[in-house]
């Protein structure tokens, strides 16, 4: 049976998250995709 993917944010993802929201940093491409992946990781499974 496969392991449930980790539903938590890194350290590192939410700094990243705070200062782009305080507007003191401008993401890369590359962070952007980061702090994508992680909100889609922790979306919760739609049920039928």
């Amino acid at each position: 049976m496969a392991k449930a993917p980790s539903r938590h944010t890194t350290p590192k993802e939410a700094t990243l998250a705070s200062r782009v929201l305080s507007g003191s940093v401008k993401p890369t491409l590359a962070q952007s995709k980061s702090l994508a992946a992680s909100v889609l990781s922790q979306d919760a499974p739609k049920k039928k």
